[in-house]
């Protein structure tokens, strides 16, 4: 009964208008429930408003923990963020998921449904839950570090990442992060040492080349800003990286003239 966190991300990349009815309905008596499972989780991909009904209706006729999980992508998908969380966290209390692992994975899967619908206390909630059942899991621990940026609880943030680095310090996505939290806070030579190494792992890392750019401009380099932002450009042209550098070069082309 278990869709990895991608998945989410998969749903809600698909998410769009409402599709003809398709030859993926749930109702054939010969299909096991994983198989149901599975083609409903594929329906959502197709088609997540028919998804969302099917699995709706297999959920009223008994479906079980399989038949609500798919209910909660299916509105994920359709952007019903709030909505997919609650049903989420609930299922993480159903009686038929008795693992922690599959519990905690619910759980940060509804603390992702929750920072997708803007409401990162109960995202952080959600994350803390799943960490009270799988202690030190990097990944829940990243995700809380966002909900607690998105509060603008920055040492929250830099203590869930540092003790993720702690477990592996190369992870460079990490470092990045790590970076903000510290640089929000006011440490600016550590964020900037956290950058560095950042790009000392992924020489060309697009994110930790944009931050780095950004501390730049505001310690006054701006060739030096211009010159990470340009390199955003060109290893990754067609990324949100890339869209972020070509405005922080269009805000700084539209900045008056220091005098």
């Amino acid at each position: 009964m278990r869709a990895s966190l991608s998945w989410i991300v998969l749903a809600c990349a698909v998410a769009g208008p409402a599709l003809a009815a398709e030859p993926l309905a749930l109702d054939d008596a010969s299909l096991s429930g994983s198989d149901r499972y599975h083609r409903c989780l594929s329906l959502v991909q197709r088609n997540a408003s028919a998804a969302y009904d099917a699995a709706a209706v297999w959920q009223g006729a008994g479906g079980g923990a399989g038949a609500a999980h798919c209910t909660a992508l299916a509105l994920v998908a359709l952007r019903r963020y709030g909505e997919a969380a609650a049903k989420l966290d609930q299922l993480s209390r159903n009686s038929e998921i008795s693992g922690a692992t599959e519990r905690a994975e619910l759980l940060d899967q509804a603390g992702n449904a929750w920072l997708l619908g803007g409401d990162p206390a109960n995202a952080d909630a959600s994350f803390t839950a799943a960490l009270a059942l799988t202690p030190g899991d990097p990944d829940i621990l990243a995700d809380r570090a966002r909900a607690k940026g998105a509060r603008q609880d920055w040492p929250g943030a830099e203590k869930d990442l540092s003790a993720v680095l702690a477990g592996d310090p190369n992870r460079a996505d990490i470092l990045v992060l790590r970076a903000s939290a510290r640089h929000a806070e006011g440490r600016k030579a550590e964020a900037r040492a956290d950058i560095d190494q950042a790009l000392n792992i992924y020489r060309d890392y697009p994110e930790a080349l944009v931050e780095r750019g950004e501390m730049k401009a505001e310690s006054g380099d701006t060739a030096g800003a211009l010159a990470d932002w340009q390199r955003v450009m060109s290893v990754s042209p067609n990324s949100a990286e890339a869209a972020a550098a070509r405005k922080h070069i269009a805000d700084l082309n539209a900045s008056p003239p220091a005098k």
